[in-house]
């Protein structure tokens, strides 16, 4: 989804850090334009310097504690990665393409599977070239592209931990509401650990409805989850060249910001808010993009209940975006410590709350 989960309609969604000192890694099926080459530090985290002591939820309890070397991700580096997506955003308006990001890697998560790896979700999987080359992450290059700088700066900072702060720090700076995150996410090692492709959504299915319950409810998400995190189409565009939706470009996206084309979903696509349900109910500007698993929304009896809440009360749909991406975020994954992470320092915006 342009930011959500819908197949490659959705707008602008590494590679394997090697056992050796680098890696080398070319997307060979990427035009001429998007190819690209990577040296890649390995990142081991056992021979990790003593942590700070962080806040963990443990006993009902919220409590301070010294975070085991082992932990998957460092919080320090993590608060400084998020100020780094911060200025990335300012200068890049890539907002889109990294809430695109987190959500692709999380949403290969399958309920019915208990082994981890095996059961997807947030795993930091989609760094490998082999899911790269899923069709609904068509596009999905160009995020890695972004924020890979910052990776190498922080490799105390996982892969799957990067990429749901990178998602998360986008929703937030675009004026959505604040996420209440946690962090600690383990990364898989190896190709052969990512899902089978065909566990994401697409845009236009025969019916639209049934496979979007078939989708999500395999994520062991409900109908209210479904719509809420819909909403994150009012962020970004569909560009045709990408996933065969849209027009090239509207009066809304010729002149960018950022590459220029595409079609939104709203008038301020860079802007997240509640106009992508004011918008779809309306139906009055055939500039803006409505695919069939949008229209469904306020079609199928179940989900027009909340479709038509949040178009009249965007504080309802914030709330329940929250709650819904923050859970999304966490399907599948193996965190270390298992109660996961949170870094209530100064300036950090996420809430101090755990969601298990």
């Amino acid at each position: 989804m342009a930011s959500s989960l819908s197949s490659a309609a959705v707008s602008s969604r590494i590679f394997a850090a090697s056992s050796s000192a680098t890696a080398r890694l070319s997307l060979l099926r990427s035009p001429p334009s998007l190819s690209f080459s990577y040296s890649l530090k390995s990142f081991h985290f056992s021979a990790l310097q003593r942590r700070p002591s962080v806040i963990v939820w443990s006993s009902g309890r919220f409590s301070t504690v010294s975070t085991p070397r082992c932990a998957a991700s460092d919080p320090n580096q993590l608060k400084s990665a998020r100020e780094d997506i911060k200025e990335l955003l300012k200068s890049k308006f890539c907002h889109p393409i990294l809430v695109r990001l987190g959500w692709h890697d999380a949403g290969t998560y399958n309920k019915n599977i208990e082994a981890w790896p095996q059961r997807g979700g947030a795993n930091g999987s989609l760094r490998f070239e082999v899911e790269l080359k899923h069709a609904a992450n068509a596009g999905l290059v160009n995020a890695l592209n972004l924020i890979q700088p910052i990776k190498e700066k922080y490799s105390g900072v996982t892969y799957a931990d990067l990429f749901q702060l990178a998602s998360a720090t986008a929703i937030e700076e675009a004026g959505g509401p604040k996420l209440p995150m946690k962090y600690g996410r383990v990364d898989v090692s190896a190709p052969n650990e990512c899902p089978e492709e065909g566990r994401l959504p697409a845009a236009g299915p025969p019916s639209p409805a049934d496979h979007l319950r078939e989708v999500f409810y395999r994520m062991g998400l409900n109908d209210k989850e479904i719509v809420a995190l819909s909403g994150a189409h009012t962020l970004g565009r569909s560009r045709p060249e990408r996933s065969g939706w849209g027009k090239p470009e509207t009066k809304y996206t010729k002149d960018g910001p950022g590459a220029p084309g595409g079609q939104s979903w709203t008038v301020q696509w860079l802007k997240f808010d509640n106009s992508y349900f004011k918008d779809i109910k309306a139906k009055r500007d055939e500039d803006l993009l409505v695919l069939p698993t949008d229209a469904v929304l306020f079609e199928d009896p179940s989900f027009k209940v909340y479709a038509e809440k949040y178009a009249e009360d965007q504080e309802a749909f914030f709330k329940d975006y929250a709650e819904a991406h923050a859970k999304l975020s966490n399907l599948g994954a193996k965190f270390d410590p298992p109660e996961g992470i949170v870094t209530p320092c100064k300036g950090w915006r996420g809430k101090t709350s755990l969601l298990k």
